[in-house]
Formats: C-alpha cells, structure tokens, sequence
C-alpha cells in the first residue's frame, strides 16, 4: 500500500456560529465546538485511509476562550501519527470575528480514528510520508501520546 503525504489529508471546516448554537449567556456550547472537532478529524482520517472510520479516543479539550455567536469557526484538521489501522488527528479551531478580522485560538484536540473494512473490522491505512521537520515533530509528539494511551490502557486491564 503507497504511503500518502500529510498535506493531501488535511482539511478546513468552516461554520458561521449562530443562535441556535449558542447556550443562555451567548456563547456557543462546548459540545457543538466537540462535534465539529470530532467531524473535521473524521473528515481528515477518511480522507487519508479512503475508509469509513470511527472515533476510538479525544484526549481532553480545553477552551482557552468562548466563542461567540457570529463567530466564524475555522476546524483544521491533520494527521499527525499513523499507526496500522489507527490514526491521530489534530484539529486546531480558530474563531475569527468576520467584521473585525481578529482571530482566536480558542483550543487544539488530539483524537484517534480507527480505520473499518467493509465487515467493519480494522483495516490497514496508508503509512504517512513526512516532510517537513514540523511533521516529523507533530509525528514523535502523536506517536508519545499514543505510547501513552496505550500504557494507560494496559493499566485499567491489569
């Protein structure tokens, strides 16, 4: 199977904010923010193993800022680690007010994505081809976060 390179998976969801995303005091709800992270690194691994994939973990979000209704919500989404059948996304959400231009790093979410044959079993995904130091970073960052996922699921079941 050919590898395939970082920058042919990557991807943007865009989503204008409005008020039936948003809770009491105006801001938008963290679950929303949740679901569009978890659809644009779905979006992201799909694109990569061309396979249906499902959600197999997010490590824990924190939201450095609200964001607000009129927002415009940008969810960039890329590879960071590859395993046989898993995948690592990053998604990094940016909140842009469209009149001003000021953007918001509002927060950055790791999530693993398991690849599914059409028996819905796991299936083998493409390696990732690295090429730029940044890569080869986000590359050793993921692949210790999955070393650490994976010890600290060893030790639940011991």
């Amino acid at each position: 199977m050919p590898g395939k390179r970082v920058k042919d998976s990557q991807m943007t969801l865009n989503q204008l904010m409005l008020p039936h995303h948003a809770n009491p005091m105006g801001s938008v709800h963290g679950g929303e923010i949740m679901r569009l992270v978890d659809e644009s690194g779905a979006l992201c691994a799909i694109r990569h193993a061309q396979r249906l994939v499902v959600t197999l973990a997010i490590d824990s979000m924190t939201f450095h800022s609200p964001v607000h209704v009129g927002n415009l919500v940008s969810f960039n989404a890329s590879l960071n680690w590859v395993g046989r059948s898993s995948m690592e996304v990053g998604v990094r959400v940016v909140a842009e007010n469209p009149l001003t231009g000021e953007q918001t790093h509002t927060n950055t979410a790791y999530l693993v994505y398991i690849a599914l044959d059409d028996q819905g079993r796991p299936t083998e995904v493409p390696r990732l081809i690295l090429e730029t130091d940044d890569e080869r970073r986000r590359w050793a960052e993921g692949e210790a976060r999955q070393r650490y996922r994976l010890e600290r699921q060893q030790a639940k079941t011991s």
